[in-house]
């Protein structure tokens, strides 16, 4: 009797620890499951976190400097500034436009470059796509630039295009006479004039008007300031992109120019 007890006890209790062991295993198996599912969750999120990530670094650089600093002004006098009135300090960007009153005027330094916008004229900034070198659209009236270096600016003109033709300290004046013509004045250095493959050089102390469109019967004469008389009949060359005569230059370009020209090659 005492034996059967015992064998039943045995015989319970291998069952039982069998149930146990069943148990732990489903447990086990569960447990693994869920962390496995935690850990493809934990995974995913971390991926599209990096995903995120990257579109926003790569995006940046589109919404994060929408346009180019480009200058400062440096000088004011009645002159606006887009819909405002311009004042010393203010930072000039690519599309920024500045025109002056009759008696105004306003200066621009944009890095080794002045830029002299002067009265009843205006302007707008922009960059050079090749070489990121400041430049500006002269509309209307006159404006005048020092530079010390060849890629320091660039001024447009309708489809002209006046930049310095040298790392020499240059100043240039440019005069907007109507949407086809133009004066240009080398004061220091030389200058380089170009409407697309037709590229031709202003010496120092030359000035030239230019008519943008060669089919043009011969202009009455200049009707900017600071010129006078002719020198001969019209130049046209092989390439035929627009046309030049020699005036006689009256008088000097502003005495700011100058100054800051000579004051230093590296701020012109």
């Amino acid at each position: 009797m005492t034996r059967l007890r015992v064998a039943r006890l045995t015989g319970l209790s291998s069952v039982a620890t069998k149930g146990i062991d069943h148990l732990a295993v489903a447990s086990g198996i569960g447990s693994f499951s869920f962390a496995s599912r935690n850990d493809c969750i934990a995974i995913s999120k971390s991926f599209l976190a990096l995903i995120v990530v990257f579109s926003l670094l790569t995006a940046a650089p589109l919404w994060a400097t929408p346009s180019s600093w480009l200058g400062t002004i440096v000088y004011a006098d009645r002159a606006r500034f887009a819909t405002g009135q311009a004042s010393v300090g203010a930072t000039i960007f690519s599309g920024d436009r500045l025109s002056t009153d009759q008696s105004g005027g306003v200066q621009v330094r944009a890095g080794a470059a002045r830029f002299l916008l002067h009265g009843a004229s205006m302007a707008t900034f922009s960059q050079e796509d090749e070489d990121a070198t400041p430049a500006a659209t002269l509309a209307l009236g006159t404006a005048t630039f020092s530079t010390a270096n060849s890629k320091a600016f660039a001024l447009h003109v309708a489809s002209a295009v006046i930049r310095p033709n040298s790392d020499r300290p240059t100043i240039g004046q440019v005069t907007v006479l109507s949407p086809k013509e133009l004066i240009v004045k080398s004061t220091r250095g030389s200058l380089s004039i170009a409407v697309e493959d037709d590229v031709r050089e202003i010496p120092e102390g030359a000035a030239y008007r230019v008519v943008l469109d060669p089919s043009a019967a011969d202009p009455q004469g200049p009707r900017g300031a600071g010129t006078k008389g002719y020198g001969g009949p019209p130049r046209k060359p092989a390439k035929d992109k627009f046309i030049w005569y020699a005036v006689g230059v009256a008088g000097a370009i502003t005495v700011w120019a100058v100054h800051e020209a000579l004051e230093s090659p590296d701020r012109p």
